[in-house]
């Protein structure tokens, strides 16, 4: 804000004068009030920038220009005196001096929303379409959601986000055509890992990566779905599949032993799980829970922990092994959630499976197959829908990653037992 070396009372009685005039819609009056203040300080910017608003909106805009560049070689120093003056350039179609004042103001404020938006638009004039993208996209990486954006700039930030789209659409189109002799070059070979990477680059899908909510072990590549060759025991634990299957239905006759998968207590922030918290649309009939055996419900089910023996459940003391019936009730949705923890994996035996479920992790989606099982990261974004009017059951559980070393595991291990030592109170370590 401009102020006089030497303040003067004649100046500030004519300020609120010029603003009482302006609120009190005679305007002639307050554009004679700050004419005279720039009488007396050519370099009065409120005075400069009432002139230079009252020139913008009247249509007059050489003079809108000559006001704001005034305020720029008086002050200059707030991103905003200089968007006012590209403007007024941009309606001259002097756009070097648009381009000149748009970057004046980005070298204030690198952020500045409306200034990358102006630096885009230009770009686009230009004919400059690489250039604008990447504005375009800066633009979309800046600005708030739409919701939280003033009214005035929200068509301006949905049309860089369309541009932006198309234009990743055009370049997404010009890829798959370039690329599609090299394909035919490597017909026969997985290529699923490198078109899901140029999938990510155009915007077609979203990058996932692991979001351990807990203990994250580095170095352990976020994979979605295992290669089931890295877990040899799949192929009994599918064979037990009738078995398994016969026990739980057993169970269900019962209907004893089922709780809420979610069940947070009072007072605990439930975000996406608000809707399931302690409800049986999403159910679990426990076999380990927490680290501990359930005794009750394993031993009504001998054959299911017997399958389990081979697998390589982890050992986090209090945290795991888990091992459950998963029950998903029809027309029930599990919300996009991660896991606790990357060094363990989770395994899903498909046992009863409606037409219309699906399972997402990252961008792959797959339809459970009744007698097989898969192994994924859960801490990577992931959801389960049952769409159907039927319910859904699979034997869930967990397992060690398979890239930890055997010390590694052990020192997991124990790095568990010392955690519940902490928080429980003072105890021995135990011998290595």
């Amino acid at each position: 804000m401009h102020k006089l070396s030497n303040p003067s009372p004649e100046i500030d009685a004519l300020e609120a004068a010029a603003m009482h005039a302006a609120q009190s819609g005679r305007e002639a009056d307050a554009v004679r009030h700050w004419s005279r203040i720039l009488e007396l300080d050519p370099a009065h910017v409120r005075a400069l920038g009432a002139l230079g608003q009252r020139a913008f909106r009247q249509g007059e805009m050489p003079a809108a220009r000559a006001a704001f560049q005034r305020i720029v070689d008086a002050d200059g120093t707030i991103p905003q005196q200089w968007i006012h003056l590209a403007i007024a350039c941009r309606n001259l179609h002097d756009e070097m001096a648009e381009d000149h004042a748009i970057q004046s103001a980005l070298r204030i404020d690198p952020r500045e929303l409306v200034a990358l938006i102006l630096r885009a638009n230009l770009l686009e004039r230009r004919g400059k379409v690489h250039e604008a993208s990447l504005a375009y996209g800066a633009v979309a990486a800046v600005a708030p959601p739409l919701p939280q954006l003033p009214p005035d700039l929200r068509p301006a930030v949905t049309e860089a986000i369309a541009h932006l789209a198309k234009y990743n659409r055009d370049k997404g189109n010009f890829l798959d055509s370039y690329l599609d002799q090299f394909y035919q070059t490597f017909a026969g070979e997985d290529l699923s890992r490198f078109r899901t990477s140029v999938d990510i680059m155009v915007g077609r899908k979203k990058r996932f990566d692991s979001q351990s909510t807990l203990y994250h072990f580095p170095n352990l590549a976020p994979i979605a779905f295992f290669d089931r060759t890295e877990f040899p025991w799949l192929d009994a634990l599918e064979a037990a599949t009738d078995d398994i299957r016969d026990e739980f239905l057993d169970v269900l006759r019962t209907e004893e032993g089922f709780t809420p998968y979610i069940s947070y207590p009072d007072g605990v922030p439930l975000d996406q799980f608000a809707e399931l918290n302690n409800s049986p649309r999403w159910s679990a009939f426990h076999l380990f829970n927490f680290g501990q055996r359930v005794h009750a419900n394993a031993a009504r089910c001998p054959k299911t922990m017997a399958a389990l023996g081979p697998v390589p459940q982890p050992d986090q003391p209090g945290r795991t092994p888990s091992a459950m019936f998963s029950l998903l009730q029809p027309r029930t949705t599990i919300p996009a959630h991660v896991g606790v923890s990357n060094v363990r994996v989770v395994t899903h035996l498909a046992l009863i499976i409606p037409e219309g479920c699906s399972y997402r992790v990252g961008n792959e989606v797959r339809q459970w197959v009744p007698g097989k099982a898969w192994v994924f990261d859960d801490t990577i974004e992931h959801e389960a829908r049952n769409g159907s009017d039927k319910l859904r059951v699979i034997l869930m559980f967990d397992v060690w990653h398979p890239h930890l070393t055997p010390p590694e595991r052990a020192l997991i291990t124990a790095l568990n037992a010392g955690m519940n030592a902490y928080i429980d109170g003072p105890a021995v370590a135990p011998s290595p």
